[in-house]
């Protein structure tokens, strides 16, 4: 099929599912002149994707891709929660999304500005259509991922802190500190020039071949979980969010596209090849994994 109409697919894709979520979530939740929160939260998110896209493709850089897409949650999360009826539960739930998106942001655009490019959008950035479709589904990420949390933040419903706040909190802690450890331990192994052309295996990343995506899904899966005493009806489908979280990052990017490239680069090396036998490829494991 011509890659230009799988972008085109993949463009209105997006924004079908993205419209189904907000219609959903919108049950119950708060309107502003009859149109749903929700709804105009979706509109925005895939909005400053596509008006930061126009000078990322006339001047092909794409050092802004990540950094747009972490002020895109922060500003959803503060638009949430002022709009929110400021429960506790909701105070949490936006303090997670912003502290997060702040940390991985941060730390996603200072990786690029070092690097001077990412290799994801090497053969990306030349193509209008495909280069939109990726911006596209950053709106797509940023608001799915967010669903259950945005739903929430503007539900009518009351939402203090209980078990199920207790509870994802401390999931969405473990997940965070998590991810920041295995970012911590990779750039450390990057910087030294003895690893220029390595795997690393060490740390979290001899637990596991991708911690960082793990910890990743476990902070949104706590997210869903303090979401959860706010939602009632269909609302509950944005419940959606980990599920979209996990299956984009193992599926479809992240997981899929680096253990690719890493047979591609270390595949008939021994020590890679045992290295992959033995670590699971997403799960962390409790144990030191052993040759087997």
């Amino acid at each position: 099929m011509n890659q230009n109409i799988i972008s085109m697919i993949g463009i209105v894709a997006a924004i079908a599912i993205a419209a189904g979520i907000s219609i959903a979530g919108s049950q119950g939740g708060s309107n502003i002149e009859g149109i749903s929160v929700l709804f105009l939260f979706a509109i925005v998110a895939f909005s400053i994707q596509w008006l930061a896209f126009i000078p990322a493709f006339i001047f092909q850089t794409e050092k802004y891709f990540d950094l747009i897409g972490s002020i895109t949650y922060i500003g959803l999360a503060i638009a949430a929660l002022l709009l929110s009826n400021k429960e506790p539960g909701a105070i949490i739930l936006a303090l997670m999304v912003v502290i997060w998106a702040l940390r991985l942001g941060s730390f996603l655009f200072i990786r690029v500005q070092n690097a001077g490019h990412d290799s994801r959008f090497r053969s990306i950035k030349p193509d209008f259509l495909q280069f939109l479709m990726t911006w596209t589904l950053q709106g797509l990420w940023v608001f799915i991922t967010f669903a259950a949390g945005l739903t929430a933040l503007t539900s009518a419903s009351d939402h203090p802190i209980g078990g199920f706040v207790i509870a994802g909190t401390a999931l969405w802690l473990i997940g965070f500190i998590i991810e920041i450890i295995a970012d911590k331990q990779k750039t450390v192994f990057r910087s030294d020039p003895a690893n220029s052309d390595r795997f690393i295996h060490t740390g979290l990343w001899s637990r596991s071949r991708h911690p960082n995506y793990f910890g990743e899904i476990v902070l949104w899966i706590g997210v869903a979980v303090v979401a959860i005493p706010a939602l009632e009806g269909w609302q509950y489908l944005t419940l959606i969010s980990p599920i979209f979280v996990f299956v984009l990052l193992t599926k479809i990017s992240g997981v899929r596209m680096l253990e690719h490239k890493a047979q591609r680069k270390w595949g008939k090396e021994q020590d890679y090849r045992d290295y992959h036998k033995r670590t699971p490829v997403l799960w962390l494991s409790l144990t030191t994994p052993k040759n087997r």
